[in-house]
C-alpha cells in the first residue's frame, strides 16, 4: 500500500482477511479494503470504481482468483502474478482477458541471474529509496523472534493473524 501510494497510485484497493487487517490497511493508505472472506472482491472492486475496474492488480494467490482478477481489472489493465499460493487456475475462461485487452505478467526473482537481480535492486534503490528515506514507505514489522524461536514464528505465520513482517534475529553472525 505504501509503495503504491509513493509511486503515485491515485486509488488503492486491498483485499484483507479480517477487520483488524482492514483497519491496518486503511491506516497505511488504502482507499478501500475488501474483506475477501465476506465479499466477492471482483464485485466490490467494480462497485468501488463505479464499474471501471482497476488498472493494476498485484496477486500472490492465483487459483480461482485469476478469473476474478479478470473481472476486477479495467480495460487494458495489468495483472502481476508474483506467486501462486492457491496453485493453478483450472477451467479458466480467457475471453474476459482477451475482451478487456488485459496484460497478465508472471514474475519471480528465484530463476533470475545475479546480474538481473542486481539491476532490479539498483532500480528499486533509485526509485523507492527516496520514499523510504522520507518516511513515506516504512517496513511494517509485526514481531521479532530469536532464531531459536523459529517454530513460534512459523506458527504465527500459519495463524494468519500477523500484520507485517516477522523477523528472526541472531545473537551473532554465523559464518558458514
Amino acid at each position: 500500500t505504501m509503495v503504491a501510494k509513493a509511486m503515485g497510485a491515485s486509488q488503492i484497493i486491498t483485499t484483507v482477511g479480517s477487520t483488524s487487517h482492514r483497519e491496518a490497511s486503511l491506516a497505511l493508505g488504502a482507499n478501500v479494503a475488501i474483506l475477501y472472506r465476506d465479499e466477492d472482491f471482483a464485485a466490490a472492486v467494480q462497485k468501488a470504481t463505479d464499474g471501471r475496474g482497476v488498472d493494476v492488480i498485484l496477486d500472490i494467490i492465483a487459483g480461482d482468483y485469476v478469473a476474478r482478477n479478470f473481472q476486477a481489472a479495467a480495460m487494458e489493465g495489468r495483472i502481476l502474478q508474483v506467486s501462486a499460493l492457491k496453485g493453478a487456475a483450472k477451467d479458466l475462461d480467457l475471453w474476459p482477458m482477451i475482451g478487456k485487452h488485459l496484460t497478465l505478467i508472471g514474475s519471480t526473482l528465484r530463476p533470475r541471474s545475479n546480474k538481473e537481480k542486481a539491476a532490479i535492486i539498483a532500480e528499486m534503490e533509485q526509485r523507492l529509496w527516496p520514499h523510504i528515506e522520507a518516511g513515506r514507505v516504512r517496513p511494517q514489522i509485526d514481531r521479532t523472534f530469536a532464531l531459536r524461536a523459529a517454530r513460534d514464528a512459523h506458527e504465527l505465520i500459519d495463524s494468519g493473524t500477523h500484520m507485517g513482517k516477522i523477523v528472526l534475529t541472531t545473537d551473532a553472525l554465523v559464518r558458514v
